[in-house]
């Protein structure tokens, strides 16, 4: 039998490029968790069949499984990738290193503050030279990493560029949230742009490295042990609305073809190790499939919300979400209080006081939290841990129950919530903190008894 040559429109395959040292975004391919087709280098991506006997010129193919072979079809994700070496050059002379301030559950035991509302006002920007990876910091962890369940949350803060210094989290996805100055992803995918307003998902297992944009940056993670993160279910609010699919995007291929020393860090199990290499992890050429880095800008989110009475539950502001075996109970909910018009009647607009199963990390990217306009600036954090009670301070409850009802617009504001059905442990780095407000529960010393029988 003779071979046949498969031919396919090049023009259908997203083409990308080599990353240089001034490289920027290279562009990026629309659609939530659709299977993309990208090369760097034209010709580069195999038609018709994942593993050639020979892959076009000279790379090495390999896959990458986000789920087990066997998931359903509707679950499964997996991409393959064609390298200029395969990721076994990448696997050996690992030792353990210091692991600094990064904690994976389970961790407890750490903190010795009692059970309460927490607040942390924004951590400082380092003084000495600090990448993403060694100004990374755990805030908070539950579950256990080892079982695939919880989360852990995590704080960066840097003031340089990774160079060539790579990183792999074995553990779990990261769910990243800028909020001071953007940073720039070069992962094995290619190369995501995320700044404020903006979030950028690495799923489990893709190498990475972090550069700086225009100046200092800051911002949160949630790293995700559980299942994979997802569009919520709409429910009765039908087809459109929250998250569309079509507003996330994904990196077209893009590849470092650089020859030299790399430090590669690995964290698996909770362990950070470290090893050398003599070439750039980033050398995918071309890649095809549905498991891969994305970003999402939180401004094409769309609300809905009550246009009579009443303060719906904050559910309806969830971007994605990571399920459990428990319907309708997440392991991870990424909930997000956007722009939005309030316009209810005969109503408490803010976040009404309440004591919640599910525990809350909450961080707050920029503008005003209309539940707390005093205490809660930009860079700020919050933890209320299941059935701990909170919900607005004097000030907002004053003026919430006394204004007048016009339609109003909240502008110019970004918070959002890491929520859990686990009770979130600080780490001793976060109880430690010299930002931690220890004076965070006197904001409601000034509710006052308004109860009356005349």
């Amino acid at each position: 039998m003779s071979e046949k040559t498969i031919s396919y429109p090049q023009e259908l395959i997203a083409l990308g490029g080599l990353i240089e040292p001034d490289s920027t975004d290279f562009g990026y391919m629309p659609g939530y968790e659709n299977t993309h087709s990208t090369q760097a280098v034209p010709g580069a991506l195999p038609i018709g069949r994942n593993s050639p006997q020979r892959p076009p010129l000279g790379l090495y193919a390999e896959q990458l499984s986000g789920t087990a072979f066997t998931a359903p079809r509707a679950e499964n994700k997996r991409s393959w990738l064609y390298r200029i070496r395969p990721s076994v050059k990448h696997g050996t002379g690992f030792k353990k290193v210091p692991k600094g301030g990064i904690r994976t559950a389970p961790c407890r035991n750490e903190c010795d503050l009692p059970a309460m509302q927490f607040r942390w006002h924004p951590v400082p920007f380092p003084d000495e030279p600090t990448d993403f990876l060694a100004g990374l910091k755990t805030i908070t962890t539950c579950g256990d990493a080892a079982m695939q369940t919880g989360i852990a949350t995590h704080l960066y803060v840097a003031n340089t560029s990774m160079g060539r210094r790579y990183f792999h989290n074995a553990d779990g996805e990261l769910l990243i949230v800028p909020q001071e100055n953007a940073i720039r992803l070069i992962t094995e995918f290619g190369v995501i742009t995320g700044a404020p307003g903006d979030i950028v998902v690495i799923p489990r297992g893709v190498k990475f490295r972090v550069d700086l944009v225009d100046g200092p940056v800051r911002g949160y993670i949630c790293e995700n042990y559980g299942k994979a993160l997802t569009l919520p279910e709409r429910g009765p609010i039908g087809a459109n609305c929250l998250a569309n699919a079509r507003d996330f995007l994904y990196p077209v291929a893009a590849y470092e073809d650089y020859e030299g020393a790399c430090e590669l860090f690995l964290k698996a199990q909770g362990h950070l190790y470290k090893t050398t290499i003599a070439q750039s992890p980033i050398d995918v050429v071309a890649w095809h499939g549905n498991y891969a880095p994305y970003k999402y800008d939180l401004r094409r989110f769309s609300p809905v919300g009550a246009t009579l009475f009443d303060h719906p539950d904050p559910s309806i502001y969830t971007v994605l979400t990571s399920a459990s075996e428990l319907p309708g109970t997440a392991n991870m909910d990424f909930v997000i209080f956007p722009e939005r018009w309030l316009v209810m009647e005969d109503s408490f607009r803010p976040p009404w006081y309440h004591m919640n199963v599910m525990s809350e990390f909450m961080g707050l990217v920029y503008g005003v939290y209309d539940a707390k306009p005093g205490g809660f600036v930009p860079g700020s954090m919050s933890l209320h841990n299941a059935l701990v009670a909170h919900g607005p301070d004097t000030e907002a409850f004053a003026k919430a129950s006394e204004k007048a009802l016009a339609p109003e617009r909240l502008s110019g504001t970004l918070a959002f919530m890491f929520e859990t059905r686990f009770t979130q442990n600080p780490t001793g780095f976060a109880s430690n903190l010299e930002t931690i407000d220890q004076t965070y529960p006197d904001c409601w010393d000034g509710l006052q008894r308004n109860f009356s029988t005349d």
